[in-house]
């Protein structure tokens, strides 16, 4: 969300960030916001002078009664009678106005940054740089629950008679493979200085509009019937809430926390082939990383944060590339976002593992996190990123470990948390 105060100034760059964004319908919601911000402000400066002028009365009636001028006394308490009645309509529209400006603020996008590539979808994102090089081994390499399953390590067909569609069940040298990676991504993240942090895994409404848009809301959350609790989509929501409502202190900033959890996510919509299996599921894990920092050092913090996931996954020789993601590839709330991709051999191309995302301080606005320190007072930025996602990064895992026999070679990294094995054979 951005400073009404700057959309009331500078109307004109936020259009033209609208339109940059391709969401030409939003503009007219500009010129609205700011005729009700007008007339909000209005009825708050003739509230706040009725109320001046109320207790300036009360005093006149204390002293006419304390001169025994009881009949001007009950006149002047007639007129404060009649304000009031006057005030409370106007406090009852002060919260009618800016319940609806706040409404419209939230589906008003952040400024992106400049550098950002202005393009209409993710088609349109651009490459910056890959790391490590890309190999087709001679052999064909298996869909990736396939690998799997010759190792004894999914069931697919049990968890849809559990749950549905969209879950799984990992099993064996799998499963041990799934938790060394969050093992390993665990400790990887508390080397480079991060706090470690085991958050909750359900949030509250308030704090669901305060990290994420409407849209994504719709599109993303379970809500638990009943309650005013939704199942985190990501730790990032619950790790970024545990500042709501919070000063901190310039010398408490930065705050950098990793995190691991599960995520659950709808994912609405059908999909193809590849993103059936365990590539697009309603139920993972992640280990995750956010930055609450100083406004002006939260671009060094975002070439820090994407740098981290390539390096975790080039320490596992796992080939990957970074995508600046062009302007209406942005969720609202991002002021500059990059995805890094895995490569797949078997698809001979990359496919996203990850996403870094700079969002200024709209969530910090949202949520009230604040900072006073000596140099005033002002909004923190918010950062966060995907260290690993265990579920999805498995399918590059296995691509490229795999052998022509369909042994899986395991990472010197990797070793020390499966318990010495440097490889994975086939069931019988």
């Amino acid at each position: 969300m951005i400073d009404i105060k700057f959309l009331r100034e500078n109307p004109e760059v936020v259009k033209e960030n609208i339109k940059k964004k391709f969401q030409d319908h939003k503009l007219e919601l500009v010129d609205k916001v700011i005729e009700l911000d007008k007339e909000a402000r209005a009825t708050q400066q003739e509230a706040d002078n009725l109320r001046a002028e109320r207790k300036k009365l009360s005093k006149q009636i204390g002293a006419l009664m304390g001169q025994g001028k009881k009949e001007e006394a009950e006149a002047v308490k007639e007129e404060v009678n009649k304000q009031g009645e006057r005030l409370a309509l106007l406090e009852e529209n002060e919260q009618i106005l800016e319940k609806e400006v706040n409404k419209i603020m939230l589906v008003i996008p952040n400024i992106i940054d400049p550098s950002v590539p202005i393009g209409k979808d993710d088609s349109e994102n651009v490459e910056v740089q890959k790391y490590g090089e890309p190999l087709v081994p001679d052999f064909e390499i298996p869909y990736h629950t396939d690998i799997m399953e010759k190792l004894d390590g999914i069931d697919l067909e049990s968890a849809r008679k559990v749950a549905g569609n969209g879950f799984y069940y990992l099993m064996g040298d799998v499963a041990r493979l799934h938790s060394a990676v969050t093992s390993y991504a665990r400790d990887f993240m508390i080397d480079r200085g991060f706090k470690y942090c085991i958050p909750p895994y359900m949030i509250r409404s308030n704090v669901v509009t305060g990290v994420m848009s409407f849209d994504e809301m719709e599109s993303m959350m379970y809500k638990i019937e009943g309650e005013d609790l939704y199942l985190i989509g990501t730790s990032e929501h619950s790790m970024i809430g545990k500042f709501i409502d919070t000063i901190l202190k310039d010398e408490q900033l930065p705050q950098t926390l990793t995190s691991f959890s599960p995520c659950f996510r709808k994912e609405k919509g059908a999909h193809g082939i590849e993103e059936r299996g365990v590539y697009r599921i309603h139920q993972f894990e992640k280990q995750e990383m956010i930055v609450v920092c100083q406004p002006e050092e939260s671009p060094m913090w975002f070439e820090k944060l994407w740098q981290n996931t390539v390096d975790f996954f080039r320490s596992l020789d796992i080939p990957v590339r970074t995508l600046e993601c062009c302007s209406g590839d942005l969720a609202d709330l991002k002021v500059k976002s990059i995805d890094v991709e895995a490569w797949s051999p078997r698809q001979k191309k990359y496919f996203e593992v990850g996403s870094c995302s700079n969002l200024g301080d709209a969530q910090a606005r949202r949520l009230k996190i604040r900072v006073h320190g000596e140099k005033g007072k002002y909004f923190a930025h918010t950062l966060n990123n995907t260290c690993v996602a265990p579920p999805r990064m498995l399918i590059a895992f296995l691509e490229n470990n795999l052998n022509a026999d369909g042994s899986v070679n395991i990472p010197k990294a990797l070793q020390p948390y499966m318990g010495g094995k440097t490889i994975i054979m086939p069931a019988k």
